[in-house]
């Protein structure tokens, strides 16, 4: 059975890129241009991971990142935050985040990651 991957970007062509790009290596896609409930998103999708920007309207990328590591029930889910800003220029410390991939991204590069954190 194919994963399940939970995009959230903002950008609609980054977002179609990513959607297109992730079902032909054979994974469930779930996009969405944006969150306010990452745990109510995450109940209807059931995503086995979630890959989401960092700059966003609303939610950034560190909060929602932040609110499925601290939850319970969602705390397992992998979780890769991407983002155009060098990485030292986030304060990631207290995101949780299992990996991070600057843009623009290497697709090889992002496949890779995402089949290391779900196996």
């Amino acid at each position: 059975m194919a994963k399940q991957i939970l995009i959230i970007e903002d950008d609609d062509d980054i977002r179609s890129i990513l959607e297109t790009a992730l079902v032909l290596y054979d994974f469930d896609v779930q996009g969405v241009e944006r969150t306010d409930d990452i745990i109510e998103l995450i109940k209807i999708h059931g995503p086995d991971l979630v890959l989401t920007d960092y700059m966003m309207p609303g939610l950034n990328g560190g909060q929602i990142c932040k609110m499925i590591k601290t939850n319970k029930d969602t705390s397992h889910i992998p979780v890769i935050l991407m983002s155009a800003y060098h990485k030292s220029a986030i304060d990631l410390v207290n995101f949780n985040y299992d990996a991070y991939i600057p843009k623009p991204f290497d697709l090889k590069k992002l496949v890779l990651t995402i089949n290391k954190l779900l196996n």
